[in-house]
């Protein structure tokens, strides 16, 4: 087993909080950034499992790391979630809002007003909510990273995807307010939009929006236009990069990744 060498490593010294970590996107993102040098706490809501097989695999490989508990639309847990955070790893200089939930594929007509509700709590207002009790920890230190994790969703605008996509409009509306208004503090926020990915939430957006005739994410018919369907370190590739040095002078910016398979966009 190799450790990872932080004294070489690009985010030595930064606490990484990952919303939604510990499956699927969010491990990805979570490994990587502590294979970069950070310290990372897992977020996690119901699958306790996989959080702690995604600490594990952090604490491997040598990384710092905890796990939380806590629902991105459970405000008033957001308050001592981060405290928990700040107290055991130190003040949060990366925030990644990963952890989301899909619509039911209805069209508009079909859909209750209570599941685009839902779907605005999780995407919208909980990251609202979390981001407040972030930045004033966030704010005392010399860079502060923010990065949402949106859909291609949010300008491709399927349809039977109202509420998705709605709601990750509203995150994407959310990311470029922030940075704007905390750019004077040292802080970048930006945006990864993925297309499908590999992923058990991707199978599910998949067979939604489908309506059960294409499997899963890697079936033809998906999207694989590069030969193959994006898997999720792939995007956190993406975010790796916007909160390493190198992304320095970049906020407010969106990236895309999907592998050109929409290449028509508004």
């Amino acid at each position: 087993m190799v450790l990872i060498d932080e004294v070489s490593l690009p985010l030595t010294g930064r606490v990484a909080l990952v919303t939604g970590g510990g499956r699927g996107i969010g491990q990805a993102i979570s490994l990587a950034l502590g294979r970069a040098g950070a310290a990372v706490a897992v977020n996690w809501r119901r699958d306790e499992e996989s959080a702690t097989k995604t600490l594990s695999l952090l604490e491997e490989m040598g990384a710092r790391a905890i796990i939380v508990q806590g629902s991105i639309d459970d405000y008033a847990r957001h308050a001592s979630l981060v405290a928990e955070v700040e107290e055991q790893l130190g003040p949060i200089g990366i925030l990644v809002h990963n952890g989301g939930v899909g619509s039911r594929g209805d069209l508009v007509i079909d859909t209750d007003v209570a599941d685009v509700e839902r779907l605005f709590r999780v995407h919208g207002a909980g990251p609202h909510s979390l981001t407040r009790h972030v930045l004033p920890g966030m704010r005392t230190q010399e860079r502060g990273d923010i990065v949402m994790i949106s859909s291609v969703a949010a300008h491709v605008l399927t349809p039977g995807g109202g509420p998705y996509n709605m709601a990750k409009a509203a995150l994407e509306a959310l990311a470029h307010t922030l940075s704007k208004e905390e750019i004077d503090h040292g802080i970048r926020v930006n945006i990864v939009a993925p297309g499908f990915v590999a992923t058990e939430m991707g199978d599910r957006l998949i067979r939604g929006l489908s309506k059960g005739e294409v499997a899963d994410a890697s079936e033809p018919g998906a999207s694989e236009i590069m030969g193959h369907v994006c898997q999720p370190e792939e995007i956190a590739d993406a975010v790796t990069f916007f909160v390493s040095p190198q992304s320095g002078y970049i906020t407010g910016q969106k990236l895309i990744v999907d592998g050109g398979s929409y290449p028509h966009r508004p």
